[in-house]
């Protein structure tokens, strides 16, 4: 079983409970345009509706992104993908799991979802093509039993989009 599995993941610290609350109640009175937490009595999972931006490629279309923090955030990143199915996009794989190195390698505990969700929608609209990353087979086939994308060693070469 993953270790960012429902069954086993750990308690949101009180940092965090205090962090989220927070986020939530500033998300209720300002939310990213383009973005609809869908409420439910779950802090530590959010889903999140994700309407791609007019004039992209993305234009008119709907996902979903499941947002689900670990207990000591802010200070570690959570893990947010797509549910399936995931747009297509050349840094996102059919299973959901997204290549943005502020979900891994370039975190700050000042960023929030707000700020993740605006990134995503970034990257979604300077997309010049909807298609799959070239390695989406093999990475999904690695990816089985629950495989969490932060256990990957993401490789970040790729600005333009």
């Amino acid at each position: 079983m993953s270790s960012t599995s429902a069954a086993s993941r750990k308690a949101l610290s009180k940092i965090a409970c205090n962090r989220l609350q927070k986020e939530l109640t500033e998300w209720q009175v300002n939310p990213p345009t383009g973005f609809k937490h869908k409420v439910t009595d779950n802090l530590q999972r959010w889903v999140i509706e994700v309407n791609g931006a007019p004039g992209t490629l993305y234009a008119g279309e709907t996902y979903q992104l499941q947002v689900d923090f670990p207990e000591h955030y802010p200070m570690e990143a959570p893990q947010v993908i797509f549910i399936p199915p995931a747009p297509l996009h050349p840094h996102i794989y059919s299973n959901g799991h997204i290549c943005l190195d502020i979900l891994y390698d370039s975190w700050s505990p000042a960023m929030t979802v707000s700020s993740i969700c605006i990134s995503i929608l970034s990257m979604l609209s300077s997309s010049p093509a909807k298609q799959r990353p070239a390695d989406n087979d093999r990475y999904v086939k690695n990816c089985r039993n629950g495989r969490s994308p932060k256990e990957t060693r993401w490789w970040f070469h790729d600005d333009k989009v």
